[in-house]
């Protein structure tokens, strides 16, 4: 069973948003059928070597695309270091304190 960690976390070091990662993802499949789409018309209006290899492209490309797409926010951001307080002594009681369970007043 998961226990939780004593260890304060860093809100730096969280990942980025659901929708943010959706955006990017999707920003880069965009990308990559574009990529295909010129891949095919320069495929039509060229000529020798490089004809097969703008195919190649455009037939895998959609591949690779979705390979791209569907790989989630895997990335691990790095922060500052997380805060941790310092063994501090604590506060002596002055001559002018009231003695230990009275209020002043």
């Amino acid at each position: 069973m998961n226990q939780p960690s004593d260890d304060p976390v860093s809100i730096t070091s969280a990942r980025v948003s659901h929708s943010q990662d959706l955006k990017r993802r999707q920003r880069r499949y965009l990308l990559s059928m574009l990529t295909r789409t010129i891949c095919f018309v320069l495929a039509i209006v060229t000529d020798g070597p490089v004809r097969w290899v703008l195919v190649a492209g455009a037939v895998f490309l959609p591949y690779i695309a979705v390979i791209l797409a569907n790989a989630g926010d895997t990335r691990t951001v790095t922060g500052p270091p997380a805060y941790h307080t310092e063994d501090l002594p604590a506060l002596e009681v002055g001559p002018d304190a009231p003695p230990s369970g009275q209020t002043r007043g």
